[in-house]
């Protein structure tokens, strides 16, 4: 992805000279007051536009309404320098006729015309579901001819006398609104064929059958473990579980590695008034809070081997007793367990008491990590640049195939958090994806003179992949672990070649 992508948000800005001439002998005699002043004028006005919208500007057009003909005038001399299409009416009814024989991007309106008023056409237009963006002129600069104008939906509101960059402006902003909208309802509309009732976001076959079991599993109430390493998605499969579970009550995660041993079990159970020094009064515990819902447990093979006793004896008799108290209470919550350790290991080292590690494993769920499933790369990528341009207010970036390379190419150590941080680092920066990952990218290398210079990225991801299967002996096994990739995309790439030589 270059720096040249329109994806990108652009700050380089061309001037373009403008020569701007109003006709008053062509103004309507009956003008109140003067559409443009002489003294805001300048000849060969330069107006900075911004270089990714010179082509979009060339490609949209836009519908002036407006009573007096020198506006009209003046507003089409200057915009048909950079819109490709500009038409006027002197009212409503004749801007209708127009509208329904052409369509506009835009529409720039006097908020006071003979007959019907530019706002009172536009709420008809929005009612009718009419969503094209508007832009509102006025000589009158009351506050609550603004709020009408605000009401009807307007997208931005200019007072006259006007310079043609404070149209020029004003349309810039609308069109670049308008692309922000459409990306985003084709990126959503991407997303919502992937992203099922599960939560969990993919098209690969291990993620589909993880969404299969976490569906057929969330309405029981038994325990489950959720394996996989850091920032594969963990907590978000508990969630989905919890929200397909049916369960009324709270979903309610603890992190067991975070919280000291000596306050876990209060945290955990609560405690009573006088129950240790500081105990100046009495506290529910988050099993209180989770009552009738989830308790998702994350890292629990850090849970301190004094506090698994006690967890152990609370999924055998659904009870708990507060710190200090005499009596047990009795507790409904679901325990869903999260580790990026083995539990295994841990046993086999005395960490983790095996007795516990059995209540825990009823059901095993595996979160694959993102090099095992790098064919949601993009996908996921996808996904986040449209959440967090949306969330940041920042236009989303464009992802080509040759930064999709790049960024398949990488391990990936912190999984689908990681390339979450990446893709928001990559808008905070406008910058390309791959240039804002902290770890190193594997970027393929051509070393052997048989490569000619120009050489397409594509034949050098095949030379490369081909290099190492050769290296390995063909041991597709090997090569995938050696290229970062998972055995499934490397077999995928090795067919789509028909292995032919490179």
């Amino acid at each position: 992805m270059g720096q040249n992508n329109p994806g990108h948000l652009v700050d380089t800005v061309i001037y373009a000279p403008v020569s701007i001439e109003v006709n008053y002998e062509e103004q309507s005699t009956t003008m109140s007051q003067p559409a443009v002043k002489n003294d805001s004028i300048k000849q060969d006005q330069t107006i900075p536009i911004n270089q990714a919208n010179v082509n979009l500007l060339k490609q949209r057009s836009i519908l002036v309404i407006d009573d007096e003909h020198g506006i009209r005038n003046f507003l089409i001399k200057g915009l048909s320098k950079y819109v490709g299409l500009v038409e006027s009416a002197e009212n409503v009814e004749k801007a209708e006729a127009l509208r329904q024989r052409c369509h506009f991007d835009l529409i720039i309106s006097d908020i006071k015309l003979p007959g019907k008023s530019g706002v009172e056409w536009v709420e008809e237009l929005r009612e009718s579901g009419c969503s094209t963006a508007v832009i509102f002129i006025t000589a009158h600069a009351h506050l609550d001819v603004a709020i009408s104008a605000i009401r009807a939906g307007a997208a931005d509101f200019i007072i006259k006398p006007f310079r043609m960059d404070q149209i020029i402006n004003a349309v810039e902003r609308c069109i670049e609104r308008q692309d922000m909208k459409r990306e985003n309802f084709v990126l959503r509309r991407q997303v919502d064929k992937i992203y099922d009732s599960s939560g969990m976001i993919g098209a690969c076959q291990l993620i589909q059958n993880l969404c299969s079991v976490i569906k057929r599993v969330a309405p029981m109430p038994s325990t489950i473990l959720i394996e996989g390493e850091s920032g594969t998605g963990k907590e978000l499969a508990a969630k989905s579980i919890h929200d397909l579970s049916g369960r009324k009550g709270s979903f309610v995660p603890v992190n067991c590695g975070a919280i000291s041993a000596e306050l876990l079990e209060s945290e955990l159970f609560g405690h009573v008034k006088g129950a240790f020094t500081g105990a100046h009064q009495g506290r529910e515990g988050l099993f209180t809070y989770a009552n009738g819902g989830t308790l998702f447990l994350d890292e629990i093979g850090e849970m301190p081997m004094s506090m698994q006793a006690h967890l152990l004896r609370v999924l055998e008799e659904k009870t708990i007793r507060p710190v200090g108290a005499n009596q047990e209470v009795p507790v409904d919550a679901r325990i869903i367990a999260a580790t990026n350790r083995k539990l295994e290991q841990l046993v086999v080292e005395g960490k983790f008491r095996q007795d516990l590690f059995f209540r825990l494993n009823v059901l095993n769920l595996h979160i694959p990590a993102l090099r095992e499933r790098i064919e949601d790369l993009k996908i996921l990528a996808q996904y986040f640049i449209q959440t967090l341009s949306a969330s940041l207010g920042i236009k989303p970036i464009a992802l080509d195939e040759s930064e999709l390379a790049l960024l398949s190419s990488y391990h990936w150590p912190g999984n689908v958090r990681e390339l979450k941080n990446v893709i928001e680092r990559s808008l905070l920066l406008n910058k390309p994806a791959s240039e804002c990952i902290t770890g190193s990218v594997q970027k393929p290398a051509v070393t052997d003179s048989s490569a000619p210079a120009g050489i397409l990225l594509e034949d050098i991801e095949k030379h490369h992949i081909l290099k190492i299967l050769n290296m390995e002996g063909g041991n597709k096994s090997a090569a995938a672990r050696h290229l970062g990739i998972s055995r499934k995309t490397l077999e995928r790439k090795v067919a789509a070649w028909e292995q032919q030589p490179f």
